[in-house]
């Protein structure tokens, strides 16, 4: 239980941090605040959804915030919600809509949420744990919500904040940097560092009380490194001598929930088989990567793919690779239907160009497409139906 008056001080000093709204996120354009449905803004720490829900807040004249990550709050409890209530009733102007920054601090949030949903209510939340939001959104607010992801900044929005043009030097700086704002800005690699650490931390070994930092340590090092390459939960039990594999796929979970990788199966029409195939991991910043990982200095190749998969999953869930006699990189699923084949290479030469034709070729005949891409780092070309795109024109279009 927290007292009224430390709940009243503390809503107070947050709203005096609200000033600062950043660069207009690509995102705000797709969340109206007059949505009947509780919305959801989940994604990584540090990715800009404070500013975000900032920038929201300004579309209104009133409305009412609270920011759970506050340390002076840390022991807040679903019975202080009252509190709160009283809080904002005495000290700002009446309102419908309500702001709340991590309020998956709280145990049984969504108890409270859920009430203020059926008084007719506006709801925006954040949050950086996927299972914590999707479990109690699944169980207790169960069509009554609208998820949007939030990724560190695209390419796009890294120009905007650096007041740069599209250009060769611009995008192969993204690509090394990634889009966290706060690394934009200061570009320190501590900042990157901390961050992955900070993340490990509470998101994962104090939350899911982890015994074996060290493994857990490792393991993340070693799928960050390997971005972009195909793993199998028993190979990984393997290579890091732990006993079960289930303690792999738990792992590898916890990453999953706090943002920090992306798994994506390999195609078949078996959900069974999906589930058992080998998968291929990629990170949530091609920056990130950079500077948690020794191996990174020249692999340019695997960050352009990283950075393909980044810009295709924010545009689409369902994302597969496939592997049968050759192997293409992504094919995108839309409504039950394969749509896309992509296939990302970092230079298309004479000794390569093969390889990668037959791979999209393959796709494209299983699944019955007239068009296939290549990606690559600055090369357009067409060769019968296969476009040749660069990586610019794919970011921008």
């Amino acid at each position: 239980m927290i007292l009224k008056d430390t709940l009243a001080k503390v809503a107070k000093a947050q709203r005096e941090t609200l000033n600062d709204t950043g660069i207009e996120r690509e995102l705000l354009s797709k969340i109206s605040t007059e949505q009947s449905m509780i919305q959801v803004l989940s994604g990584i720490r540090r990715s800009g959804k404070s500013t975000l829900l900032k920038q929201l807040m300004k579309k209104i004249k009133n409305y009412y915030y609270f920011n759970f990550e506050d340390l002076r709050v840390v022991d807040f409890t679903i019975k202080d919600f009252e509190k709160l209530e009283a809080v904002f009733r005495e000290n700002f102007e009446k309102s419908n809509h309500y702001f709340f920054d991590e309020i998956q601090n709280v145990p049984e949030w969504e108890r409270y949420v859920r009430q203020k949903h059926d008084e007719g209510k506006k709801i925006i939340i954040t949050g950086s744990n996927a299972s914590l939001l999707s479990k109690e959104l699944g169980t207790k607010l169960t069509g009554r919500h609208l998820t949007f992801e939030v990724f560190p900044f695209s390419y796009k929005e890294m120009l905007k904040l650096k007041g740069k043009k599209k250009s060769i030097k611009t995008l192969k700086e993204y690509i090394n940097k990634g889009g966290f704002p706060e690394y934009l800005k200061y570009e320190k690699t501590e900042i990157l560092q901390e961050l992955l650490k900070d993340i490990l931390a509470r998101d994962i070994i104090v939350r899911h009380k982890i015994k074996d930092v060290k493994t857990l340590k490792e393991l993340t090092i070693y799928l960050l490194t390997n971005t972009g390459k195909v793993f199998s939960y028993n190979k990984l039990k393997e290579t890091f001598k732990i006993k079960s594999t289930n303690t792999i796929i738990s792992y590898i979970s916890f990453l999953e929930d706090s943002f920090l990788i992306f798994t994506i199966p390999k195609f078949d029409y078996s959900y069974k088989k999906i589930i058992i195939n080998p998968k291929k991991t990629y990170a949530i910043d091609t920056g990130l990567v950079k500077a948690n990982t020794a191996s990174f200095s020249s692999d340019d190749g695997r960050l352009l793919e990283n950075a393909v998969f980044l810009h295709l999953r924010r545009k689409y869930k369902e994302i597969f690779y496939l592997k049968e006699k050759k192997e293409c990189d992504f094919v995108i699923k839309e409504k039950n239907k394969i749509t896309q084949a992509i296939q990302v290479c970092y230079e298309l030469t004479e000794e390569n160009k093969q390889r990668e034709i037959e791979g999209l070729q393959e796709a494209m005949k299983k699944f019955n497409l007239k068009k296939g891409t290549i990606i690559t780092m600055n090369q357009k070309d067409k060769i019968n139906n296969i476009e040749i795109k660069p990586m610019l024109e794919f970011l921008t279009q």
